[in-house]
């Protein structure tokens, strides 16, 4: 007997798992939905604060089962797993994912399917619940308020030390992030830290040659 032979024997026999009958198929997969249906209650605990998408959450929780049932036929036939491999490497999903914390979900779920799939019911417990316990905790920590941008449109030039001043006089902290003139005219847009923005922007308003001001919640990062 050849090499080859060799290898191939012991590919196709690694592939023949009698062992996944029907009644440890039926519990991988019912294991499987009651850990999906775990997240499905963690993601809506999760996002009851911001807008919840009901039909991504049932989407993302019968993912882990399809998973499941994926890595169980992969497992019990080697030619499917080369079929499911070529199927789903030409697959291309376009739906864009906005929220990071989607993209954690989508992928709990994605990995729940597959540690089930493969057997490994522990290991999915485990994760549900570190996950489950490290999004609790980090729930808890404050987020640092960011700035507000404050865009101001002149039309006299020669004022801007006149606004620079009153904003410095006015706030804790402030950054200039874009500067543009055009025939005159000047916008201004700077990072702001203030304990009353509405008196500044009053303040502000009433400064001769200023056309209008706007005042603007900060949703990026900043840089310090």
């Amino acid at each position: 007997m050849s090499y080859s032979d060799i290898i191939k024997k012991s590919v196709l026999e690694g592939f023949s798992y009698a062992d996944f009958s029907t009644t440890k198929m039926a519990v991988t997969l019912g294991l499987t939905f009651l850990i999906a249906v775990y997240i499905f209650f963690v993601y809506r605990f999760i996002t009851r604060n911001t807008f919840y998408n009901k039909n991504f959450n049932i989407t993302m929780a019968i993912i882990s089962v399809v998973t499941a049932g994926i890595v169980i036929a992969m497992q019990s036939n080697f030619v499917i797993s080369l079929g499911m491999v070529g199927a789903l490497s030409i697959v291309r999903f376009r739906t864009a994912i906005k929220e990071p914390m989607d993209l954690l979900f989508l992928f709990w779920s994605i990995g729940t399917g597959i540690v089930c799939g493969a057997g490994l019911y522990e290991l999915a417990i485990v994760i549900a619940l570190v996950v489950t316990f490290g999004l609790l905790v980090l729930q808890l920590v404050p987020v640092m308020a960011s700035p507000m941008l404050l865009v101001i449109k002149l039309n006299n030039i020669d004022k801007e030390e006149t606004v620079l001043s009153t904003v410095k006089k006015s706030t804790q902290k402030y950054k200039i992030d874009s500067k543009s003139i055009t025939n005159g005219r000047e916008n201004l847009i700077m990072e702001i830290r203030s304990k009353d923005y509405s008196s500044l922007t009053n303040e502000i308003s009433k400064i001769e040659g200023v056309v209008s001001v706007t005042l603007m919640h900060h949703e990026g990062e900043v840089k310090n």
